[in-house]
């Protein structure tokens, strides 16, 4: 229904008295009559008073001949009508199925597995293996090269997982060990150069995952995630397992500048309905990104991931669960849970930059938690005792991602800072550019004996 607007004359009645435009008359739901420019402005944005001459000449006229009812012919009910045929087809169809899976059980239930939409039994004894192997290793590396340990790991127990990239699979390492393009030739390939069309690409991913069978991932750049917005808001409307990758997160890319250094993107993903960003700190949280975000049978989710190093956290303990609900203690104040007189909230690369800060707090003699967030959509989702056990109520919180602040203040139930990127960046190597902005832990301690006094 088109919105009424106050006017002493409606738009109707004007344009037909300048124009003599052909209009065709067309009833709301509500019942109500109004007439509709074709190819004019007000046909899409104004409304028609019901009593203007114009209204009472166009029900007069013979355009009300062809039916305000919007009555449907018969004759088009019984074309569109393939009930029967589509019977028989399907009935043709589980015939064959019946004799395949009788001749082929076990391909037969693999199918039926992946049409469902369920995981391997083995899943969960993979995820386990992987995260236990990334414990082991500790490696610093760049979260994009622990998504491709993640993948190295998982694909090869998950035959459904179909990947790509936008013409970027050196930058965004979504291939893994052993498999093969699918513009090979070859389609039992399980990655997809889709080449520079991320709005395409996103697309597509939709269409895979409605088809069913398969759980789409491919990726780009973060800050091309603007050319598939369209897409990705449609994933999340639909509530579609489709999994987006999007690496070099964040200024700490460097000299490539502020064209590609994402700033907005991250919280703006956040603000879509539905959708679950992850940005993990470490190899650890990288795997259990990726594993929720394949379990999650009702919604798409976005991976974020650094294109520099960064450590391993030596966390007090990988409990896996707790990281799977978005957010986690990943250090405790060193006098106990009680005890903590201001908690560090990061995300990502940030987190390192937290944990060195807390040492040098903890030298001061300040009681320090520090807090990964790896998904905040995902933490909001979670009842309020746990967001609280990990959020105490009134005690200081100094947020620190490098990105837009504006939406760390919700998290804050007492004095609370951002250490954030609210500008464009700049072109820099990585150093003078986490420096330049405040992501040092001389600026950490400072804002912290701030919220203190």
């Amino acid at each position: 229904m088109q919105k009424k607007i106050p006017m002493r004359q409606c738009v109707g009645c004007r344009e037909m008295k300048a124009k003599k435009e052909l209009v065709r008359v067309v009833r709301s739901p509500e019942g109500e009559i109004s007439l509709d420019f074709r190819g004019k402005a007000p046909g899409r944005g104004a409304y028609l008073c019901p009593q203007t001459d114009c209204l009472r000449k166009a029900i007069k006229s013979k355009a009300l001949e062809r039916g305000l009812d919007c009555q449907i012919p018969q004759e088009v009910y019984d074309a569109w009508d393939h009930r029967a045929e589509g019977a028989r087809i399907e009935a043709e169809w589980q015939t064959m199925f019946d004799g395949y899976a009788a001749q082929y059980p076990e391909l037969a239930a693999e199918l039926k597995r992946r049409l469902a939409g369920d995981l391997p039994e083995n899943w969960s004894d993979t995820v386990m293996d992987a995260l236990c192997a990334a414990e082991e290793a500790a490696e610093t590396v760049a979260t994009r090269k622990a998504s491709q340990k993640a993948l190295n790991a998982l694909a090869p127990a998950l035959p459904e997982l179909l990947g790509g990239s936008a013409d970027l699979t050196g930058s965004n390492l979504t291939n893994w060990t052993g498999v093969k393009s699918l513009n090979s030739g070859d389609f039992l390939a399980r990655h997809i150069s889709y080449g520079v069309r991320e709005f395409g690409m996103s697309a597509i991913m939709n269409g895979i995952a409605l088809y069913g069978g398969f759980i789409p991932y491919a990726a780009t750049f973060l800050t091309f995630s603007d050319y598939s917005r369209n897409a990705l808001r449609m994933s999340s409307l639909m509530k579609q397992r489709v999994i987006n990758v999007f690496t070099h997160d964040s200024i700490g890319l460097g000299e490539d500048g502020p064209t590609h250094q994402s700033v907005e993107h991250v919280p703006s993903l956040r603000l879509i309905p539905g959708m679950h960003v992850w940005r993990p700190a470490d190899t650890v949280e990288t795997i259990i990104a990726w594993a929720s975000a394949i379990e999650r049978r009702n919604g798409p989710s976005c991976l974020v991931f650094t294109r520099q190093n960064v450590p391993f956290l030596d966390r007090d303990e990988v409990d896996a669960d707790a990281i799977a609900r978005g957010a986690y203690v990943a250090a405790e104040a060193p006098a106990g849970a009680g005890e903590a007189e201001v908690v560090l909230l990061a995300t990502g690369s940030e987190v390192g930059l937290a944990m060195k800060a807390r040492a040098e707090l903890t030298a001061r003699n300040v009681q320090v938690r520090v807090v990964s967030m790896p998904c905040a959509n995902l933490f909001d989702e979670q009842d309020e005792e746990y967001r609280r056990a990990v959020l105490p109520e009134g005690v200081p919180v100094l947020a620190i991602e490098a990105s837009k602040s504006d939406l760390w203040y919700k998290y804050f139930s007492g004095k609370g800072a951002v250490i954030g990127v609210d500008t464009f960046g700049e072109s820099a190597p990585a150093c003078v550019l986490w420096e330049r902005f405040g992501f040092t832990v001389e600026n950490v301690v400072a804002k912290v004996e701030q919220l203190l006094k």
